[in-house]
C-alpha cells in the first residue's frame, strides 16, 4: 500500500491536486464563458412550536425568514473567501425559496452566473449558511431544560441542479 492514499493512478480524475499531491487552484482561463446555474437544498428540523413562531413572526430576533434570505445571498456572494481553491465568480442572479412545514423549515437556493466555472458551491454555500442563520435565530426557543437542541437538526444540503449553456452570439 502506497503512503499516499490517493494513488498516482488516480490523481488524473482531480483536479485540484498537482502530479505531486499538493493543492492548487484548477486554471479556467483558457475555457469559454457560459451561462451556468446549479440550485441546491437543505432543510434544518425543528419543534412545531418553533416553526409557528417563525410564520408568526414572533422570534426575539427578528424576521428570521427575512434573515434567512439576506444570509444566503451574502454567503453565496462571499463563498470564494471560505472555500480553498473556489474561484472568485461575477454572481448574476440568486433566488431563495422558504418552505416551512410542520416540522422542518426546507431552503432552496439557486445561483447563476457567466462565467468559465461553474456555481454549484455558492449555492451549497448558501443553503448551508441559511440553515445556520436559522438555527441562530431560534436556538433560545430550541433549547431543551438541558439548553441542549435534541430536536435541531440541518440535514440533506446537496445539489439538485446543475446546468451548462453555451452564450450565443
Amino acid at each position: 500500500m502506497p503512503d499516499d492514499p490517493v494513488e498516482e493512478n488516480d490523481r488524473a480524475g482531480l483536479t485540484h491536486v498537482e502530479e505531486g499531491g499538493e493543492a492548487q487552484m484548477v486554471d479556467v482561463g483558457e475555457k469559454d464563458d457560459t451561462r451556468r446555474r446549479a440550485s441546491a437544498t437543505g432543510e434544518i428540523l425543528l419543534q412545531a412550536s418553533t416553526l409557528a413562531a417563525i410564520t408568526a413572526d414572533e422570534i426575539g430576533k427578528g424576521d428570521v425568514l427575512a434573515t434567512v434570505r439576506i444570509g444566503a445571498i451574502q454567503a453565496v456572494k462571499h463563498t470564494w473567501e471560505t472555500i480553498p481553491m473556489c474561484h472568485q465568480i461575477p454572481i448574476t442572479n440568486v433566488e431563495t425559496d422558504v418552505e416551512v412545514a410542520s416540522d422542518r423549515l426546507r431552503l432552496s437556493v439557486t445561483v447563476e452566473t457567466i462565467g468559465k466555472t461553474g456555481c454549484e458551491m455558492e449555492a451549497i454555500q448558501g443553503v448551508a449558511t441559511g440553515l445556520s442563520v436559522v438555527w441562530d435565530m431560534v436556538k433560545a426557543v430550541e433549547k431543551d431544560e438541558d439548553g441542549q437542541y435534541p430536536a435541531t437538526a440541518i440535514r440533506d444540503i446537496r445539489v439538485v441542479e446543475k446546468a451548462v449553456d453555451p452564450i450565443e452570439s
